[in-house]
């Protein structure tokens, strides 16, 4: 093979991931399902570390559509690592429902928690147009997948909607107001009518009631009295907002990988679809409910403010404008979230008025 026709994975790989840890090799399908999946079928995309296998087979038996995960194995240990792989191995040889729909993509490196890397993996190699961002730990309660679609296919403003490329679609995401009420998901609600029921009699919660402004502006009073196919969109986006969404692959950013550890890593991600204008809007038949399982608080309450100190929503809104405003586009209606969040934010218009403008950053200097 000539030089030119040759392909290097690894140059591929450290521009792609170029903001990932070092060093940190990817291995995109480790194993490959042997089903041809639709091009406008729904890929759930997540991420799995070594102890949440048995949360990757509840997943694939619930979800029995396509999967594209990274699972992430330390290189710390040779042995460690060797026996996991092992263990991986006769966990997805273990039903036919792996082979069939899941594809794996091993991340290897000596961090633990580079969790927005690992979920570009996902998304880059999953084989469909569409994907949806999702937890593991997450029960997809409803058949979300058959009726998106369906959705689509049927035509009307709701394909015209989700082939703009300027929307996300939001299921809603719920837990068990008693943890211990959550841990199997084969005693869960399979249609709205019977959640309603749950919520009712609180001992269903939105998701999740520790932190609610991770998915209040889902407004889930709207949801309750929406009809079906009402799609409603998102009124009051702030930026905590996290919510699960089903969304083109290819087009929105890609996650913030500067972001590591727990706190805030998947709402940055969020963040960052949501300032490139993509708006969000609420699915009213579909909705995910959490299984419940133990947390890592003391780690997730250090590494909160490690993310927080080391990289900022108002970075994100500097340079995304900054791109804009190279390319003369910051005036166009695809960039009003842009405008309208971050020159809300803290210091931003500070910055933007005193040294973008001051410098003459856009498609002047670009003439001269």
């Amino acid at each position: 093979m000539s030089h030119q026709g040759s392909w290097n994975k690894t140059l591929f790989e450290s521009k792609l991931f170029s903001s990932a840890l070092r060093p940190t090799e990817v291995l995109p399908y480790y194993y490959r399902a042997l089903h041809q999946h639709e091009d406008q079928d729904v890929t759930i995309t997540t991420i799995i570390t070594s102890n949440r296998f048995e949360a990757l087979a509840r997943l694939v038996e619930q979800y029995r559509g396509p999967v594209s995960a990274a699972v992430h194995i330390s290189s710390a240990n040779t042995t460690r690592r060797t026996d996991l792989l092992a263990s991986l191995h006769a966990f997805y040889t273990s039903s036919p429902l792996f082979s069939r729909w899941v594809d794996i993509h091993i991340v290897t490196d000596q961090y633990d928690r580079q969790f927005n890397m690992w979920r570009n993996v996902a998304r880059l190699y999953a084989r469909t147009e569409w994907v949806m961002m999702l937890d593991v730990d997450f029960a997809v309660c409803t058949d979300s997948r058959g009726r998106f679609r369906s959705a689509l296919k049927t035509g009307g403003g709701f394909q015209v909607l989700a082939r703009s490329g300027r929307a996300a679609f939001v299921v809603p995401a719920f837990e068990y107001a008693v943890q211990e009420d959550g841990m199997d998901w084969k005693t869960f609600p399979t249609d709205k009518q019977e959640l309603i029921e749950l919520v009712n009699s609180r001992k269903i919660v939105m998701f999740h009631q520790s932190w609610v402004p991770g998915h209040n502006s889902t407004d889930y009073e709207q949801y309750y009295a929406a009809r079906p196919g009402e799609v409603y969109p998102v009124t009051t986006y702030q930026k905590s907002y996290e919510p699960y969404v089903i969304m083109r692959r290819d087009g929105p950013p890609w996650c913030d990988e500067r972001f590591v550890g727990y706190g805030g890593n998947k709402a940055a991600c969020l963040f960052s679809i949501y300032l490139s204008g993509i708006d969000f809007y609420v699915l009213p038949d579909d909705f995910l409910i959490h299984q419940s399982h133990a947390y890592a608080e003391e780690t997730r309450k250090n590494e909160a403010s490690f993310s927080s100190s080391h990289c900022s929503r108002k970075e994100l809104c500097i340079e995304q404008i900054a791109q804009s405003l190279w390319a003369d586009t910051l005036h166009t209606d695809a960039k009003y979230n842009l405008r309208e969040e971050c020159m809300r934010t803290v210091g931003v218009p500070e910055i933007v008025l005193e040294h973008f403008l001051k410098n003459g950053v856009g498609r002047e200097s670009q003439d001269n």
